[in-house]
């Protein structure tokens, strides 16, 4: 048998009484608003007692209670079909039921929203597995907001289980990744909800939505796969699950997850009905010694995605919220006053930092609550245009929702803000977004406290009764979070003297400092100044970024339009005033001397929030005007620069070095170079030709460009001696998720193994590149192994430049060989000042296949001997509807080149450009063409006939022929 099935006739046991009990349904006072017609029947129910011919396909068997054997009389039999289609029927029933509304921010079911009423349809993107970054999450959106939305494939969420097209592999297993908010549980509700309603994935029998915040609470249990189903699916009592059938298991929200997963224990788990830990239990299964048939969809943020091995996942996609498009689409459903919601959208996008966050769906939704009161005509002050306004205002307003509700237990805003902000700093500083009992209980909340706050703010501190177990807390949004948990540092600074910071134990730089520190301050308060400064250097020393945004919203609270708003909940009882301008100034100290872009990066949003852009504005002015190359600017000034050009409106398309250095010395160059690398990184165009690279500036390029390998489409560093350090940019292509499309190398002083490395890695990952130019490098033979590219099925090379690069007779030879192998993408090749002479030939053999479609043909300079031509004129004559430019200069070609015309004669041809510069054309020759030209004078654009021995008459015909009306000629050498 089978370690993954068991007999049919074997009866369930649970294995754990305390979770064999039914559970008690949440509370809801929301009834289904569709009738039970409107439920999407499962699939045909006589085809489901089938096994499915396919190995990975998948079913349920429903048992009843009746005893079937085989003298069961027909009766029962019906019996027992009717109540296996009930069953399938209640199981989606109840689905539907718990995912048809979307809860938009608030967890209370007195006003929800049915979700495809709200739903806007999500950017999701097939992705990298193992590309974790290490930046706030908000950096990464800020980041993802200068990716053109035709960057990658989009993906339907309903197609999260099929190969894209070209794709030819089984997915068993997706993890899907986003940063909070972005909608990954809401793409999960819609998956789940067209399956329950019928309309897409309907080849999948059962789904079991298993979210980690409610796994959580089962961590100590020990039972079976059966046994955790029935305590979070009663109905699967009445059904039995095997390999034959196709099942989903979601599990929603694997950051959240405080089970022990080590994927490296041995622990192997066959049977269903096998006891074993809940964490041991989710290793089998994702790892497919459980139910090796069932489709796994894990979600989780970017910083945990790597909780489940690479190994173990088929797929990897990426929720990044709303795109363009998207974001005004979201206010017009949300705002039913479509002139209120194109007011709010054109606000929004007046702020860069604010229209940047709306990719996050649940940011939208806080900038829909407050903008909608703000710009409303009753309403009057600053609007928001920042980030710690619109979230200050954001908490103002739910406040004020506060007091319109009456509990029997009066809590006042401060006393509820400080609680409540305890909780959020110390569980962000320790990297928690779901907290349970034990959590508030540490932070002096006990669960009928936290229960109250919850119902006083539904829409900032949630309790969820979760869809299946006990009571969990969180925040609505990360973001919700770290303003609290700024506000709450604030707070306790401002009305009751207490540097928080001193609380808690944060492995920083400042706790080597921090006997020091206290010493120094233990006659007196901290000043306000003075936390700003603790605030960043913790902020600085976090690894991974996570307090950053938190120190923005802390900065932000301090300025004079911020406090006023503060007092609208709560009196401050200590003035700030005096405190930005230190706190400026050690900023722009810091940026001066930190030498993490991305920290830099953060810094300035930082001054931004603190209302000082002074260095941003000196440095918009210099690129504006040009001067930006003929400044000497400062490391601070150079930081700005980044900062400006990565949080421009203008999307990074196109990066050009030499706008910012001039006549600079190549140490100079290097060290802008470096200071430029973050703003490489993000380009999809860059331009580094002639810049005096040297093999420390190739490592540094080729290091940055790793971290970020699928952003990059464009890359030239022609004219830099680059020599073997080309073998560093050969481990960028050759890295999977590299998707570089063109490569310009020309006269870089490429080697034998340097050309050996480049066509190593194009071998290793042949399908994106569309244009290389290697022209200027003497590669000799060593050339050939780049033709062995070509004939990968798989290379997709439309534009090939390699002039001038030594190829011999031998090398002709090899790439015809090829090409006849694989003729259908070369669109351009360039082969001019390389001696082919008579191994042209070859060419000609592969222009003649009617597979070829070379479009441009240059072969100036090659030693084309005159029956050379005639072979070549001979297959564009048998195939002359594809080419569009042929460079035949400088080769000897005298009265062949009369065969040339019959080809231009051809009303097939397409032939726009022609140069047969100092071919030795004569009088004879000319007369032909133009004999050819007029009888078929549609195409040709651009004719060179310079340096050839046409006399005045010649001449004339052809100014002739140019300056008829019928004709197309406009470009004329001769």
């Amino acid at each position: 048998m089978n370690c993954s099935q068991r007999p049919r006739d074997q009866e369930f046991s649970p294995r754990c009484s305390s979770v064999d009990q039914k559970r008690s349904e949440p509370e809801s006072s929301c009834v289904s608003m569709k009738s039970d017609d409107s439920i999407g029947h499962p699939p045909n129910l006589s085809s489901i007692h089938q096994k499915r011919s396919e190995p990975d396909s998948s079913c349920v068997f429903i048992k009843s209670d009746v005893s079937l054997d085989h003298t069961v009389k027909s009766d029962d039999t019906r019996y027992h079909y009717n109540l296996r289609h009930d069953v399938l029927k209640t199981f989606r029933s109840n689905l539907l039921k718990k995912f048809e509304h979307l809860y938009e921010g608030t967890a209370t079911q007195r006003n929800p929203t049915l979700l495809i009423e709200i739903y806007t349809e999500l950017y999701i993107t097939e992705s990298e597995s193992g590309e974790i970054s290490n930046e706030h999450e908000v950096r990464q959106i800020e980041t993802q907001s200068r990716r053109a939305a035709t960057e990658d494939t989009a993906i339907k969420c309903s197609d999260i289980f099929r190969p894209l097209p070209g794709q030819d592999k089984d997915i068993r297993t997706v993890l899907t990744k986003g940063v909070a908010g972005i909608g990954k549980t809401v793409s999960v509700q819609k998956f789940i909800l067209d399956w329950a309603e019928g309309k897409e994935n309907q080849d999948v029998q059962l789904i079991f939505p298993l979210p980690f915040r409610e796994i959580n609470l089962m961590k100590d249990k020990t039972l079976s796969l059966s046994d955790l189903l029935h305590v979070f699916f009663p109905e699967t009592k009445e059904m039995e699950i095997s390999s034959e059938y196709k099942v989903l298991f979601i599990f929603d929200g694997l950051d959240e997850c405080r089970l022990s997963l080590d994927f490296k224990r041995k622990v192997k788990l066959c049977n269903i009905l096998e006891s074993a830990s809940v964490n041991v239990l989710l290793m089998n299964l994702i790892v497919g010694n459980l139910l090796p048939s069932a489709l796994i969809w894990i979600t989780s943020r970017p910083a945990a995605a790597d909780l489940v091995p690479s190994e173990c996942v088929h797929r990897v996609t990426e929720v990044r919220g709303f795109n363009e498009q998207r974001k005004e689409e979201y206010f017009r459903k949300r705002i039913s006053d479509q002139s209120l919601a194109d007011r709010i959208i054109s606000h929004l996008k007046s702020s860069r930092s604010l229209y940047i966050m709306c990719h996050i769906p649940v940011f939208c939704w806080i900038s829909a609550a407050v903008l909608e009161k703000m710009l409303s005509p009753a309403e009057s002050g600053e609007i928001p245009k920042t980030l710690t306004q619109m979230y200050t205002h954001f908490l103002i307003l739910q406040t004020n929702i506060k007091h319109e509700k009456d509990y029997e237990k009066k809590v006042t805003d401060e006393e509820m803000i400080l609680k409540l902000g305890k909780v959020a700093f110390l569980q962000l500083v320790k990297g928690n977004l779901i907290f349970y009992e034990e959590d508030l209980r540490e932070c002096g909340i006990d669960v009928t406290e936290a229960s109250v706050y919850s119902g006083l703010c539904t829409q900032i501190f949630r309790e969820e009764l979760g869809l299946y177990q006990g009571k969990v807390f969180c925040f609505v949004h990360l973001s919700i979070q770290e303003h609290l948990a700024a506000l709450y540092v604030h707070l306790s600074w401002t009305n009751h003297n207490r540097n928080v910071f001193e609380t808690i134990n944060i492995q920083s730089l400042w706790c080597k400092v921090k006997d020091w520190f206290q010493q120094k301050h233990s006659s007196k308060h901290v000043s306000l100044s003075e936390l700003h400064q603790r605030a960043v250097e913790e902020a600085l020393q976090s690894k991974n970024g996570h307090l950053g945004l938190f120190l923005r919203f802390f900065l932000g609270l301090s300025v004079e339009s911020h406090l006023i708003l503060l007092q609208r909940m709560t009196t401050l009882k200590r003035s700030s005033s005096d405190s930005n301008e230190k706190t400026v100034e050690y900023i722009k100290k810091k940026i001066r001397t930190i030498d993490s872009p991305e920290k830099s990066i953060n810094l300035f949003h930082c001054l931004n929030e603190l209302g000082d852009c002074s260095l941003v504005e000196e440095i918009q002015q210099y690129l504006k005007s040009g001067r930006i190359k003929e400044t000497n600017l400062s490391s601070s000034q150079w930081s700005a620069v980044v900062f400006v050009l990565l949080t421009s409106e203008d999307q990074l398309n196109e990066f050009h070095f030499n706008k910012f250095v001039k006549g600079k010395s190549i140490p100079e160059n290097m060290e802008v170079l470096q200071k430029l690398l973050p703003v490489i990184k993000e380009s999809r165009s860059v331009q580094l030709s002639n810049c005096g690279i040297t093999d420390e500036g190739c490592a540094a390029l080729a290091s940055a460009l790793s971290s970020n390998p699928s952003h990059l489409r464009k890359l030239s560093l022609s004219g830099n001696k680059l020599g073997d350090s080309v073998k560093l940019l050969s481990n960028v292509l050759q890295n999977p998720h590299c998707k570089l499309e063109t490569l310009r190398l020309i006269i870089c002083g490429i080697t034998d193994e340097g050309c050996s490395a480049l066509a190593s890695a194009l071998r290793s990952n042949p399908s994106h590149l569309r244009e290389l130019d290697l022209s200027g490098n003497k590669l000799g033979d060593s050339v050939k192994l780049l033709f062995d590219v070509l004939q990968n099925p798989h290379c997709k090379l439309e534009k090939l430049w390699l002039s001038d690069c030594g190829i011999t007779e031998e090398g002709c030879s090899a790439l015809a060989s090829v090409l006849r192998s694989n003729p259908s993408h070369l669109r351009e090749l360039g082969l001019s000042w390389n001696k082919l002479e008579d191994s042209v030939k070859l060419l000609s053999d592969v222009l003649q296949n009617p597979h070829c479609k070379l479009e441009k043909l240059r072969l100036s300079y090659c030693g084309i001997p005159q029956d050379g031509c005639a072979s070549l004129a001979s297959a564009l004559g048998s195939n002359p509807s594809h080419l569009k430019e042929l460079d035949l200069s400088v080769n000897k070609l005298e009265d062949s080149v009369k065969l040339l015309y019959n080809m231009l004669q051809n009303p097939h041809c397409k032939l726009e450009k022609l140069w047969l510069r100092d071919c030795g054309v004569t009088d004879e020759g000319c007369a032909a063409l133009v004999s050819a030209l007029r009888s078929n004078p549609s195409h040709l654009r651009e004719l060179n006939l310079s340096l050839n021995k046409l006399e005045k008459s010649s001449r004339k015909l052809l100014s002739n022929l140019r300056m008829d009306p019928h004709y197309k000629l406009e470009i004329l050498y001769c």
